[in-house]
């Protein structure tokens, strides 16, 4: 049974007289092409975290590859069919945002691998949840709107780059692996989707980097040095220095610095008196 062929899955809802829930999010995916990305880009991990795996379609595949798979599923009505199509997967009934998300990932052999259709209304809460919890985890393959997907991987000077972006970036490495049309999904949404992978960085970043990010994206339209005269104990005519002293100027945008310059402002301002 392949429930990402759109008639099966029909006939297995309809059979347990079920349908998706729009107060959940669920749009299932019924994409062979979609699936196998996904399913591929998990391959070699022995432990795999499915969060919100509906009625299976990803768990099947994904539970017949890993050695253990525990999927989180908020749906109580989604246990009997998982038992059915993922017989091999050890479905829990649990919030994903509220359950302890590192011990259940310390349960499971490594390599591990978080895999998630996330449902839209969430997606900015878990993305926050998964980069919490990146020490414990060795890949992520996460499914999100396609514009959320677009600002997580702009690049510096895009008009896309938000705070997002930075923080993302610099905690993951961040490849795109599918585009997912909502023609791809049953049923279908009203907005497309993009699967990327994330792979945990080494890095060592304060909370002040993350807070000075924040700042500086907090009116994106201001220049960077009107955002941390605002947020910081300097003047415009204290800060515009600073930023040419690292190869800045006046004029610039948060939206322009990569993260090596977002590092080298942090370190540079981190000294000085603030309220952050």
């Amino acid at each position: 049974m392949r429930l990402y062929d759109p008639g099966t899955l029909k006939a297995f809802l309809a059979r347990h007289g079920l349908d998706a829930t729009k107060s959940l999010g669920q749009n299932f995916l019924v994409s062979s092409r979609v699936v196998d990305k996904i399913v591929n880009a998990a391959h070699g991990c022995s432990g795999v975290c499915e969060i919100g795996p509906g009625p299976g379609v990803l768990t099947q595949p994904l539970s017949e590859q890993a050695e253990r798979l525990i999927a989180l599923e908020l749906d109580p009505r989604m246990a009997v069919l998982l038992a059915e199509s993922s017989p091999r997967a050890e479905v829990r009934q649990a919030d994903a945002l509220k359950i302890d998300l590192a011990a259940l990932l310390d349960e499971l052999p490594g390599p591990r691998a978080i895999v998630s259709n996330m449902p839209y209304y969430i997606t900015g809460p878990l993305l926050q949840r998964v980069a919490d919890v990146r020490g414990h985890f060795d890949r992520a393959i996460l499914m999100m709107q396609r514009e959320v997907a677009q600002r997580v991987v702009a690049p510096p000077a895009s008009g896309e780059r938000g705070s997002l972006s930075v923080y993302l970036q610099t905690l993951f490495e961040i490849r795109p692996l599918a585009e997912a049309p909502s023609t791809v999904f049953l049923p279908p949404p009203k907005v497309d989707s993009s699967v990327l992978l994330f792979v945990p960085r080494q890095v060592d970043v304060s909370d002040f980097y993350f807070k000075l990010i924040r700042l500086g994206f907090a009116q994106p339209r201001k220049t960077l040095a009107n955002n941390l005269a605002a947020g910081l104990k300097l003047s415009r005519g204290e800060s515009i220095p600073i930023l040419e002293e690292l190869g800045m100027w006046e004029k610039t945008r948060a939206q322009e610095l990569d993260e090596a310059s977002w590092r080298a402002l942090a370190d540079r301002l981190a000294p000085l008196p603030s309220d952050l």
